[in-house]
């Protein structure tokens, strides 16, 4: 008897329980990111599945780096490709790129038109200085009747900043400075040059306006499903949504 190709599908279920576990693992995100990424990408991977079938389906995962989320998409069945611009963030975890993954960029993704099922990015999106752009990318990739999943955190977010926060709400260019002087070194996230300012308000309108897709949902991905209407409430789905889940279907 041979074993099953994919891991064993859990249901999703958005609880409060499940904010809370997926804020503590991301308190360690700096001291042992094999733990939250690890954490997070079997999390994202059942909210997918939610949406959307794995078995033996085509996935891009769009600036996956070094392959959390590409491991786990394998795990459920897919064919998955990992597309980065940054060869140092596809050798972060093992100091070699994972299994499948391309060098290219999210602006101008090395996939043709219409070939994959799923065209998937998790906090990629306030990297790119055109966030409508990658997603466009992202659409045009996608197959008719394909997913695409795309989160991103929200700049006016307590996280919008990155490490730089929550001295954002004063300026990116001044948080950045700010910790450049504390800390010796330019961040990481750095704004204006790897990271950039993205609003609920933007990507929601850019979905909305599109002719080729279907507004599948659009939710705060880490909190609880009883949150979900914070989105409809302008300014203030800016602050508390942290990050949202725009989930789409190719017409």
């Amino acid at each position: 008897m041979t074993a099953p190709r994919t891991a064993p599908a859990r249901p999703f279920r958005a609880t409060l329980g499940r904010s809370v576990a997926l804020f503590s693992a991301f308190r360690r995100e700096q001291t042992d990111p094999d733990h939250f990424y690890g954490t997070l990408a079997r999390d994202t991977v059942a909210q997918l599945r939610s949406y959307t079938p794995l078995d033996g389906a085509v996935v891009v995962d769009v600036g996956g780096g070094p392959g959390y989320f590409a491991d786990e998409l394998r795990a459920a069945g897919a064919r998955c490709v990992c597309v980065d611009a940054d060869s140092a963030e596809l050798r972060l975890r093992d100091g070699e790129p994972p299994a499948t993954a391309v060098l290219g960029s999210a602006l101008d993704l090395p996939v043709r038109t219409g070939t994959v099922d799923v065209c998937f990015s998790s906090n990629v999106l306030e990297h790119v200085p055109d966030p409508p752009r990658m997603a466009a990318e992202m659409v045009r990739a996608t197959r008719p009747g394909g997913t695409v999943y795309l989160s991103y955190t929200l700049w006016l977010s307590p996280w919008g900043g990155h490490e730089t926060s929550p001295w954002h709400y004063l300026g990116g260019r001044y948080a950045a400075e700010r910790f450049a002087r504390r800390n010796g070194r330019r961040p990481k996230n750095d704004f204006g040059r790897t990271m950039f300012a993205v609003s609920a308000a933007e990507m929601i309108a850019w979905a909305r306006a599109r002719t080729d897709v279907d507004v599948v949902d659009v939710v705060p991905r880490y909190l609880p499903a009883w949150a979900r209407p914070v989105v409809r409430v302008p300014l203030l789905r800016e602050i508390v949504t942290w990050n949202l889940l725009l989930v789409l279907r190719k017409r």
